[in-house]
């Protein structure tokens, strides 16, 4: 991998918040991100993944830099865009573009649908009126929806409508990176499976660079090239998607993969290995944050904090024992794919095209 194939970095990215504590004491510090080195891919769908907690929503908003991070550095197409002005960050806002996790609160009620996604195009002078409405009644047809629908309001729509016409406006500006907070996450499973498909559609037909954030382990085995596995608010594992799942290195993962549903008759369930809530992340544990619910931890594990390297074929683990274990994966089960995600997911892909535009169903 060379340097130009690196569209979005973070080194050693930090954010902190401070919490008052109980009892008029002494603020508190909460370590959301802690540390975050990673390296994106052009053109990849990057997929981040954890428990509810470990920083992922954080770490989206810091890549785009709708919060600032306490230190650390966001490098866009080789330029640090973490201490950048508002002038140049306005510019960089049609760059880099966010899908909200809850399409019923991230859309404005008093606007139109058509004003809604032509808002882009407006703040950053794009084309003449009648270019733009062009423009925006052929992101409608692209995400499901009809050019009709842009004259009325959001709650008019189900959720899953409402999340189409939030990916129209973060499209419509031609974006070359795409965020998207869990996506999918507040939406039935049918409906799920029609958007997940749309973002992949227009990844390829505008070659996006995809970041998706997630806790639902299916969805991410079906669409992502590479995860990364958060854990209260460090990268514990990198890796290509089919190797993270198939052969994981750190426990968390297999803890993670083992939480996957098999809907397959006498496909064998993993056992979990994960215990107990995560720690406080105002007060971590020391060494390795995950050793108090870690089978396999050892002396070292609760003393010495791991750090995130190489353990062969392009993957990365903060684990002291990433190499010497020998962890259960879904290749376990004979299952190449994960069958609830990609029945489901094949399923619905057969009727995207034009599929529920009417205002009842999705």
């Amino acid at each position: 991998m060379t340097e130009s194939d690196i569209i979005l970095e973070t080194v050693s990215l930090r954010r902190e918040f401070v919490t008052d504590s109980p009892l008029f004491g002494a603020p508190t510090l909460v370590h959301a991100v802690d540390g975050v080195n990673l390296q994106i891919r052009r053109g990849e769908t990057f997929a981040i993944v954890g428990e509810s907690g470990c920083g992922k929503s954080t770490l989206a908003r810091l890549l785009v830099r709708l919060i600032d991070p306490s230190a650390g550095s966001v490098i866009y197409k080789g330029q640090d865009i973490s201490r950048t002005g508002s002038a140049d960050l306005r510019a960089l806002r049609r760059d880099l573009q966010f899908i909200f996790q809850d399409p019923f609160s991230s859309l404005n009620p008093q606007m139109t649908v058509g004003a809604l996604v032509e808002e882009p195009l407006k703040t950053h002078k794009l084309g003449t009126s009648k270019e733009r409405k062009a423009k925006v009644a052929e992101m409608l047809v692209r995400v499901g929806l009809s050019p009709q629908h842009a004259d009325r309001y959001p709650h008019e729509f189900s959720g899953g409508q409402r999340q189409r016409i939030g990916i129209a406006r973060a499209l419509v500006s031609e974006p070359t990176v795409l965020v998207g907070d869990e996506p999918v996450s507040a939406l039935d499973v049918s409906i799920q499976a029609q958007v997940v498909n749309i973002l992949q559609d227009l990844k390829d037909a505008f070659g996006l660079t995809l970041i998706i954030i997630a806790h639902d382990l299916a969805v991410i085995r079906h669409m992502a090239d590479r995860v990364a596995v958060m854990y209260l608010g460090e990268i514990v594992e990198i890796a290509e998607a089919d190797a993270l799942f198939d052969a994981p290195k750190h426990p968390y993962t297999e803890a993670l993969a083992a939480a996957i549903p098999l809907p397959q008759v006498g496909a064998r369930k993993l056992q979990s290995r994960l215990d107990g809530d995560p720690p406080n992340p105002i007060n971590p544990p020391s060494g390795c944050r995950f050793h108090p619910r870690c089978a396999y931890a050892i002396p070292r594990c609760t003393e010495d904090r791991p750090i995130l390297q190489p353990v062969g074929d392009g993957r990365e683990a903060a684990c002291h024992r990433a190499t010497e274990l020998n962890l259960n994966g879904l290749a376990d089960t004979k299952i190449k794919r994960s069958a609830a995600s990609q029945l489901r997911f094949d399923l619905y892909r057969q009727a995207r095209t034009g599929q529920d535009t009417t205002t009842t169903n999705v």
